[in-house]
């Protein structure tokens, strides 16, 4: 038998559930949490999940709103957002066995703290095994099965690639690592560079506009990332490179659609969580306590915060110093 042969899903999400099918299909027996009992009584009577609509639950798969019994697998995929992680995590610890992994699947720095996902793992949960899951996918693709690659990392390469085997499958493509802080950069900066990345879209500025903020932004990510002790590899990989693409280019990407608002003058959508607003703010104090110049986030984090307009951001970018490649 497989070393993780039982996985369970923390959060019952539209991300949560699409794991919880990735799981199922790759063969382990999963258990997906609900913290709401009727919500995880519907999700069970129906197979399905109204945040996932039109997607059938993987036969197998228990639904359950008893965390202990959750923290019970061999290894846990933690699936809530960001700055509610830490409270998710701290309900979880008592019930996890020695060295359980636990494996962040949110994308995001702490507000206050300015931690990272892992970091808030190891703080509350210290027999546990952090992990980071990240890199270009959309939910909707797992729960359907379409193919897709990720990375996975912990500090471990041996317990990394065992749990690469647990979740791949077919269309299910994890790649392994040790770069922990690497993989949660990507993650984090990506979501604020894809807001950019929309507010050029929405404002109509071009192809070529879009292009060039694209890699000035993952000239930001790269820059923090090894001010943070990540690898530049890891970076210029599916957590980074890939990642900031496939959010950069696309409406599934609610950050990119939050963006995409902005630039058109409309009011965006509050009805689904970005994870880059509630990231843009942490991402420039962090860049700060650097020295790390990301001129592109703190343009988005200013409009975020309504400090400046979209077009006085944009003006400010365009009339930036001339400065060598880098």
């Amino acid at each position: 038998m497989i070393a993780h042969q039982t996985i369970s899903v923390v959060g019952a999400g539209a991300w949560g559930t699409a794991l919880a099918n990735a799981a199922a299909r790759a063969g382990r027996d999963v258990t997906l949490y609900a913290r709401d009992r009727a919500a995880a009584e519907r999700i069970a009577q129906t197979r399905e999940n109204p945040k996932l609509p039109g997607i059938r639950l993987g036969e197998g798969i228990a639904v359950t709103s008893d965390l202990a019994q959750a923290g019970r697998a061999n290894a846990v995929l933690l699936v809530t957002p960001a700055q509610s992680l830490r409270e998710a995590a701290l309900a979880l610890a008592p019930h996890l066995a020695n060295g359980a992994p636990v494996i962040v699947c949110a994308k995001g720095i702490e507000r206050g703290t300015h931690r990272f996902m892992t970091e808030i793992v190891a703080e509350v949960a210290p027999n546990a095994v952090p992990a980071i899951l990240s890199g270009p996918s959309f939910d909707i693709d797992v729960a359907r099965g379409l193919p897709t690659a990720v990375t996975l990392a912990t500090a471990d390469e041996t317990r990394a690639k065992a749990l690469v085997h647990a979740l791949g499958s077919a269309t299910f493509r994890p790649y392994h690592s040790t770069d922990v802080r690497g993989v949660e950069i990507g993650g984090a900066a990506k979501n604020v560079l894809a807001i950019a990345a929309g507010i050029v879209a929405g404002r109509k500025l071009g192809a070529s506009a879009l292009a060039a903020l694209t890699t000035r932004g993952f000239a930001e990510l790269m820059r923090l990332g090894l001010a943070c002790g990540a690898k530049s590899e890891t970076i210029a990989g599916l957590s980074g490179l890939g990642d900031l693409l496939l959010s950069c280019s696309t409406p599934q990407s609610r950050n990119f659609s939050l963006g995409l608002a902005l630039g058109r003058g409309e009011t965006p959508d509050r009805g689904k969580l970005v994870e880059g607003e509630f990231t843009a703010p942490v991402l420039i104090e962090l860049a700060a306590e650097k020295n790390v110049e990301m001129p592109v986030a703190n343009a988005v984090a200013a409009i975020l915060g309504g400090a400046v307009t979209v077009d006085a951001a944009i003006e400010a970018l365009l009339t930036r110093p001339f400065r060598s490649e880098g």
